[in-house]
């Protein structure tokens, strides 16, 4: 409900930030935020996720068609990581026709194959693990519009970034970048992928 000037009113300490209103038979999530019950489970039909702090509540399933991912070692190190070798992971997607999760579903898209690089340190390792969750749950990747070439129907990355060169810096999707695996780890807890769950 809009003020007298036109603007909306500031949320009192008590108000459900999704109707916008007092909290209603009030529902407390694990991670502190409070709802009305009403609004939350409604909320929780399209994304399972706290709309305060994006803290997942249950499984978060993507819409990744089916396809394989695979991890080697090599004794070859990434840039800025030289005491350790690397992982080299190798993602492959047959072609196959779009579901109903998908924006076009019956229509068909292409096969493709991509490859990411880790550092083969303790955090790596973890990451790698967080990466394997993700791709189970059908989160890595999407079909949809390709950022870089602009066509459509396309199995394409969704929002974990990886690394598909060992060097190149991050211009080049490469190392050396410092940030990367903790970055990374973050776009993974936002779709609910921890190391707790």
């Amino acid at each position: 409900m809009a003020t007298a000037d036109g603007r909306s009113p500031a949320l009192l300490p008590d108000d459900c930030v999704i109707c916008m209103d007092a909290v209603r038979e009030k529902k407390t999530l694990r991670c502190r935020h409070s709802f009305c019950s009403a609004c939350i489970d409604s909320f929780f039909k399209l994304k399972p996720a706290c709309p305060i702090c994006n803290t997942y509540h249950g499984v978060y399933t993507g819409t990744q068609p089916a396809g394989t991912m695979t991890a080697t070692r090599s004794s070859q190190h990434v840039p800025g990581f030289e005491r350790c070798g690397s992982i080299v992971i190798q993602y492959r997607f047959p072609a196959g026709i779009q579901g109903p999760e998908h924006p076009n579903p019956g229509v068909g898209y292409s096969s493709t194959c991509r490859t990411a690089f880790l550092p083969a340190c303790d955090e790596g390792e973890k990451v790698l693990k967080l990466l394997r969750k993700a791709f189970d749950r059908r989160l890595v990747f999407t079909v949809g519009r390709s950022a870089t070439t602009g066509l459509n129907n396309v199995i394409t990355w969704n929002d974990i970034h990886h690394k598909t060169s060992m060097g190149g810096g991050p211009q080049s999707f490469g190392y050396p970048d410092p940030e990367y695996l903790f970055r990374v780890r973050e776009e993974l807890r936002l779709k609910g992928v921890t190391e707790d769950d």
